[in-house]
Order: structure tokens, then C-alpha cells, then sequence
């Protein structure tokens, strides 16, 4: 599933061929992704000029003087931009045809993404009530351990709650758990003022990091094959169970927490 840092390497590489151009047609292939693609969109899209390409947690908003367009890649999605000539293939669902003879499509083979729209996207039911950005001023060391005072959940969950702070996905909280030496089945009311601080400073600097990867990895935004590209992360603890921890050499374990594997090194995290 993309995580912050791929929506926000998407929006970077798709913007430039989006702004400031002009909808001249919507098609829409298979409207049932995981809402309804709006009957309505094409008539909210056509002639309207792209302004922006911006992004809210794991939503890209691009932004018209009239309404956004609100797109979520789900946990298979992925966008190109094409000729419009070029062929679809089986799992292109929508396009987005400007008038420079471009597309924007989306391919989405699970179909759990989304395509929306909103008059006014910070009101939007799934966006009004999300956290702070986490790479935001507003997302700091007061206010995350003001509000893990008394949560009797797991730090990892904590963490990795949209409504705490947005985009902080599986494999950026275990890795900033590593890094700030906190397991992620304490407490998050048990963090101490100064946990919190480390945590709030790895969590940044982890997404900077994988954004600045991803910038130099992810080129091309205008190729037909439509697979994700993801690029791949220098993870110390994710997905490294059984093998030794970069720092101490004790053995990487890996837990369940919340339905989701979690990854720790036993003599680094307390």
C-alpha cells in the first residue's frame, strides 16, 4: 500500500504536467472502485483549469477555482500521465483528459481507491477530522504527548492514528519506533515528555528521507506500464524478522499489533 512518502513523490511528479491545464473530458471506465466514481464528475470537470496538484495525509487534491478533485490510490493504485490515445488496459480505470492531448489515469487493479469530489475538501466527511501533517509545525513534541496522556494503547497504533497524526503508515511508525528506542507495544500514555520529543524528530526525518529517495528514484511519471514503483526504502527494522539488528546485532522480532506485523529489535526498543 503507498504510504506518505509515495503520495507525496505522486503529487511532486504529476503536478508539473497538470498545472495549468484545462479538463476537457472524463472517462470513466469502472466506476465502482472502493466509493462510487460521482455520476456528476465530468459535468463538475469540463473547461475547468488545473491550479494545483496538493495532498492532505494520503489524499491528492487537485484543486480547480470550482471544487477539487479528491483521489486516494487505495492499496494498489497507481497514476500516469499518457497520451490520451494511448490504449487502456484492464485495470486503467479513469482518465482525466486535459487539453494538452495528456492524461491523467489511474490504474487500480483491487479497486479500494477513490475518486471524489468535494466543494469544499477541508469539509469533506473523510478529511475534516484528520490529525496534523506530520512533517507540519503543528505536529510536535507538546502536542503528541499532550495527547497520549492516559491512552491505554499501544504507542504503534497511537501513532498510525489519522485522527493523532495523518500518513504515518506501518512501515515509517515501525522504523520511527526503532530509531527513537521505543517498543511499539509500550503505552503511548507511558511515553515520557522526552520519548515524545525523539519520536515526533525520527518520524520527520524518516518521511523526509523516503521523500527525498523517492524523488531521485521516481522520474518518470509518464510511463504506459502503470505499475506503482514504489521505490524501495534502507529499512533497519521493517520486514527484517530473524535478522540482526544494524546497531546491537540482537535478532529482529516481529509481532502482531492492531492486525499488523510489527517489527522491533528486543535489546534497542524498551
Amino acid at each position: 500500500m503507498p504510504e506518505l512518502p509515495e503520495v507525496e513523490t505522486t503529487r511532486r511528479g504529476i503536478e508539473k504536467h497538470l498545472r495549468g491545464k484545462t479538463v476537457s473530458d472524463v472517462v470513466v471506465r469502472q466506476r465502482q472502485l472502493r466509493w462510487p466514481i460521482p455520476k456528476s464528475l465530468a459535468r463538475h470537470l469540463k473547461t475547468q483549469t488545473i491550479n494545483a496538484v496538493e495532498r492532505r495525509g494520503k489524499y491528492l487534491l487537485v484543486q480547480f477555482d470550482r471544487g477539487t478533485l479528491m483521489i486516494h490510490l487505495g492499496m494498489s493504485g497507481s497514476l500516469r500521465v499518457l497520451g490520451k490515445a494511448v490504449p487502456a488496459e484492464k485495470h486503467d480505470h479513469f482518465d482525466l483528459v486535459l487539453n494538452s492531448d495528456k492524461c491523467l489515469r489511474l490504474r487500480d487493479p483491487r479497486r479500494f481507491g477513490a475518486i471524489l469530489w468535494a466543494d469544499n475538501w477541508r469539509q469533506h466527511d473523510l478529511i475534516k477530522d484528520l490529525g496534523p501533517e506530520p512533517l507540519g509545525n503543528d505536529f510536535n513534541a507538546d502536542y503528541l504527548y499532550a495527547k497520549s496522556r492516559k491512552r491505554k494503547v499501544a504507542v504503534k497504533n497511537f501513532i498510525m492514528n489519522s485522527h493523532i497524526v495523518v500518513g504515518v503508515g506501518n512501515i515509517y511508525a515501525s522504523e520511527a519506533l526503532f530509531r527513537a528506542g521505543v517498543r511499539p507495544t509500550r503505552l503511548a500514555g507511558k511515553i515520557s515528555k522526552l520519548e515524545a520529543t525523539t519520536l515526533v524528530e525520527v518520524s520527520k526525518t524518516v518521511l523526509q528521507e523516503a521523500i527525498k529517495q523517492g524523488g531521485t528514484t521516481l522520474r518518470d511519471f509518464t510511463a504506459s506500464d502503470g505499475k506503482p514503483g514504489y521505490f524501495k526504502q534502507q529499512l533497519a527494522v521493517y520486514g527484517r524478522e530473524g535478522e540482526p539488528c544494524l546497531h546491537c546485532k540482537a535478532i529482529i522480532k516481529q509481532i502482531t499489533i492492531g492486525r499488523r506485523a510489527s517489527y522491533y529489535c528486543p535489546k534497542c526498543q524498551i
